[in-house]
């Protein structure tokens, strides 16, 4: 049985207006799946944050006769567990096989019979490497790699001792052919893992601290990306893009693989990213990717959805729907993993650029703020939100044997919640329907854990699994390619 399912709002800015024929459709959830928590990786390395960045593999998407579809994600973890200190972590994408059986049922299902609905297997391993095959790093970039033929000012460890690029990877595009945040910046790795290129964006999204490019994850910038915010990703050929901190966590191409999209987590701090109460006004870029070197050729204000004492809640994904609308990620850190249990909101939404300002290679591009004090400019028209699938419907989550808020158990849902990858249903009654895959990051939180050779345990306490979510829902809107 398929449901139109209902989203209460926070404060949010205006919403695009649908037409009745493009309005889209939340159907409900329809199935659930998780990887343990000490589940390993063919390193030995925990198998953890897988969330943080999810993609299909081109063409590994297909449907049997019995209703049933298999497929492939490659997924992105971040930085390795670094509750205490960061860790010398390499960049990697994982290959995780999954076969769906979505349930349409009114009746809830046990918690064991829900996990089967989406049944999730390891396959394999690439890890990233830089210039001269060095592996990359997760360690805190305190230094800056001088700019050397085709490469921008990087960020590393130690130019002298640790000259390895660091990365926190969080946004993951693969292209027709098959991101990370200390930067900010863009990497494009080829299919063996190994870097091409990566892409600076404009000086006001590049940390500055003191008048001077400084890329640490742990001090305050006085301009640029925010202190826990990154901004770089992962393109494979097929060429993965990836990005990290409050950086730019969403990251999208068009269908053609001709435009790439990097949007940031929250506001940079000229625009109020230096508290969560004025930091609503982020910037979505816009890239030529088929010229080389890339071409920034838009970049848009978006309001993100604020909480009812008005603190923002960041975003930590976005997904490419026709160019002009997009699907975000946005929510607050509440469930499983964090000290309390209860979400207020995690919801997938829309916004549309259509009538906004596009600002690049103004003003706003430099020293000039967008939002000052986290007020708009006057002169700016920001792009439209509404919200579309929350991610915390109970009566959603209990047909699955999950919950929101309560006890701390395994049925808890996880509150960090980070990627989106879409597929069709191959309805043929209903060719504007896919599935929205929703994949959580669980920060390597598990009781028996393996980080860069060393053993560990979480000092959160409990494991902490890596869950995934999937909803139907009808997107007339996805232009045609996407579709197909």
């Amino acid at each position: 049985m398929l449901a139109t399912v209902s989203l209460s709002i926070l404060l949010l800015g205006s919403s695009p207006a649908f037409s009745l024929s493009t309005a889209p459709v939340n159907k409900g959830l329809v199935a659930f799946g998780y990887i343990p928590a000490d589940a390993r990786d063919s390193t030995g390395d925990t198998l953890g944050g897988i969330g943080s960045a999810i993609a299909l593999k081109p063409g590994s998407f297909t449907k049997a006769s019995n209703g049933t579809f298999k497929g492939t994600f490659v997924v992105q973890p971040d930085r390795g567990y670094n509750v205490d200190t960061t860790v010398d972590y390499q960049g990697r994408q994982h290959y995780v096989n999954f076969v769906l059986k979505p349930y349409y049922g009114s009746s809830s299902l046990s918690f064991a019979d829900a996990a089967k609905t989406l049944q999730l297997s390891y396959k394999k391993t690439i890890l990233y490497k830089e210039r001269q095959g060095k592996a990359t790093t997760g360690l805190d970039p305190v230094s800056v790699r001088p700019a050397q033929g085709i490469d921008p000012i990087l960020p590393v460890p130690s130019v002298k001792t640790k000259n390895q690029i660091s990365l926190d990877c969080e946004g993951l595009v693969l292209n027709r052919d098959g991101s990370d945040e200390y930067g900010p910046y863009i990497y494009l790795f080829d299919h063996e893992g190994k870097l091409v290129r990566a892409i600076q964006p404009p000086t006001a999204f590049i940390p500055h601290i003191a008048g001077a490019v400084n890329f640490t994850s742990e001090t305050n910038p006085d301009s640029g990306r925010a202190p826990n915010q990154g901004m770089e990703y992962c393109l494979c050929l097929p060429q993965v893009r990836a990005d990290r901190c409050k950086g730019f966590e969403g990251l999208a191409a068009s269908p053609d693989g001709h435009k790439l999209y990097a949007m940031l987590q929250s506001a940079t701090m000229q625009d109020g990213g230096t508290d969560s109460t004025t930091s609503r006004y982020t910037r979505l870029l816009e890239y030529n990717i088929q010229k080389t070197p890339p071409k920034l050729t838009g970049e848009w204000v978006v309001p993100l959805p604020q909480t009812k004492k008005q603190k923002t809640l960041a975003q930590s994904d976005i997904h490419y729907l026709d160019g002009k609308k997009f699907l975000v990620l946005s929510r607050d850190g509440h469930g499983n993993g964090d000290d309390t249990s209860q979400s207020d909101y995690k919801s997938v939404d829309i916004f549309d650029i259509s009538g906004a300002t596009d600002i690049h290679g103004t003003q706003y591009d430099n020293s000039t703020a967008v939002s000052p004090g986290g007020v708009l400019a006057s002169n700016v028209v920001p792009a439209t939100y509404t919200p579309f699938v929350s991610l915390i419907d109970n009566s959603q989550l209990g047909r699955f044997g999950l919950h929101n808020g309560g006890n701390f158990d395994q049925q808890l849902i996880d509150g960090k919640w980070e990627s989106t990858a879409l597929a069709s249903c191959m309805d043929p009654k209903n060719p504007d329907d896919y599935f929205l895959f929703v994949g959580a990051d669980n920060d390597f939180n598990t009781l028996n854990g393996t980080m860069v050779g060393q053993p560990y345990s979480t000092s959160y306490g409990r494991d902490v699994d890596n869950q995934f979510l999937v909803y139907r829902v009808t997107l007339p809107m996805i232009v045609s390619t996407l579709r197909s």
